[in-house]
């Protein structure tokens, strides 16, 4: 580990502290308004990620044809411009969305730069990193957002924009990394072609339409314990959910941790099992009624979210480093994940608007991370350090 991944560390730290904090505000701006419809909220959340999608063939090669780390300042930029407009009262599905842009102009940089700082071998290790230092920013974030913005929405609004800022500049001492010319021709056809030569082994499938699982069912997770918490657990302050949501991302955390000793690259199919248990989990969920058990289900879904997306995203990595440049593959990861973000986002807002029951909506979260599972794991080959071994 280098000082510039220490950088992109603390960077990463604080953009990723302000992205929870904004999502927050933004739900209880939103919370504030008794007025607001119950599909409101997973409204807002695939308002975010509407640029993932539509720009994801352009963001990827963009990340690669400059220095990732002014990539990275950039989008930062935009996302306090997001934020700008939300402390201003601009309507918060286009404010959000606008935060949701500098995202997706983010991704393909912070997770495309990795391979370019560290050695093949160190590559898990640095996700285990990254990874954990996201989860202790959502932890913190998501806190200070849900308290913050209870206190007064306009100083939680400017908290975020100052740590957009200061994330920016820093990202700007990260040495600059190689650049990838774009190719000549239509944009599209090009993001076609990559998208092919990234999904060519069932090995970059797994791992592409794995992430796409994890974050899709987490978004909707994350949402639906808005509407969960206060029917079965009768929750109606948004820090006491913020708090509940906590438990999430700290399992997350460990589970990024040991995620490089229990799942290391060459034993990649053990992730689905990973998977089949977080499934099962927030199946239970569906069942819980009090608070402990809630929070020891949430941090169990957690930890062995942590276990499988961390390994599934170090194999993309590297896939895509090998193959067509870690932006254009991030590039394309952020598609896919994004892509099923949105349609189980806009799913569940549609369920929530036809009242759709809380409880009833875990258990089919629960069952459809099994069934999921299942087909992305179908005709996944051999591990590559099973074949090895004598």
């Amino acid at each position: 580990m280098n000082n510039d991944v220490y950088k992109l560390l603390v960077a990463q730290f604080l953009t990723a502290f302000a992205d929870n904090a904004i999502l927050f505000t933004a739900i209880t701006m939103v919370m504030n308004n008794n007025a607001s419809a119950p599909w409101y909220i997973p409204a807002l959340q695939a308002s975010f990620l509407v640029a993932f999608v539509v720009l994801a063939p352009w963001v990827g090669p963009f990340a690669d044809s400059r220095p990732k780390p002014n990539v990275l300042s950039l989008a930062n930029v935009i996302k306090a411009g997001g934020a700008g407009l939300l402390l201003f009262a601009v309507e918060p599905l286009l404010a959000y969305a606008i935060v949701g842009l500098g995202a997706a102009v983010y991704s393909p940089a912070k997770y495309g730069i990795l391979p370019e700082l560290v050695a093949e071998d160190e590559l898990v290790k640095a996700n285990g990193w990254i990874e954990g230092s996201t989860i202790l920013a959502i932890l913190s974030g998501t806190l200070v957002g849900a308290m913050a913005s209870k206190a007064s929405v306009p100083l939680a609004l400017a908290l975020v924009i100052v740590l957009y800022v200061v994330s920016s500049g820093i990202a700007l001492f990260i040495r600059p990394t190689p650049v990838i010319p774009r190719a000549d021709g239509p944009v599209l056809v090009h993001f076609m072609n990559m998208v092919r030569r990234l999904l060519s082994t069932p090995r970059a499938r797994f791992a592409t339409l794995g992430v796409s699982l994890f974050w899709s069912a987490a978004t909707v997770l994350r949402v639906l314990l808005v509407a969960w918490a206060p029917v079965v657990l009768l929750m109606n302050d948004t820090t006491e959910i913020a708090q509940l949501t906590l438990f999430v991302a700290f399992g997350i955390a460990i589970g990024a941790v040991v995620a490089p000793r229990l799942i290391p690259m060459a034993y990649l199919r053990r992730a689905r099992l990973a998977a089949y248990l977080m499934g099962i989990a927030v199946i239970g969920l569906s069942s819980v009624d009090s608070l402990w058990t809630a929070r020891l289900a949430l941090l169990f879904i957690g930890i062995t979210g942590g276990l499988f997306v961390v390994p599934i995203n170090a194999a993309l990595q590297e896939i895509g480093h090998k193959t067509i440049g870690s932006g254009g593959a991030v590039g394309i990861q952020n598609f896919f994940e994004n892509l099923a973000m949105l349609i189980a986002s806009g799913a569940y807002s549609l369920a929530a608007g036809a009242g759709a029951a809380p409880v009833g909506t875990m258990l089919v979260l629960g069952l459809l991370i099994l069934a999921a599972t299942f087909l992305v794991s179908w005709r996944l080959p051999p591990d590559t350090g099973a074949i090895n071994e004598p």
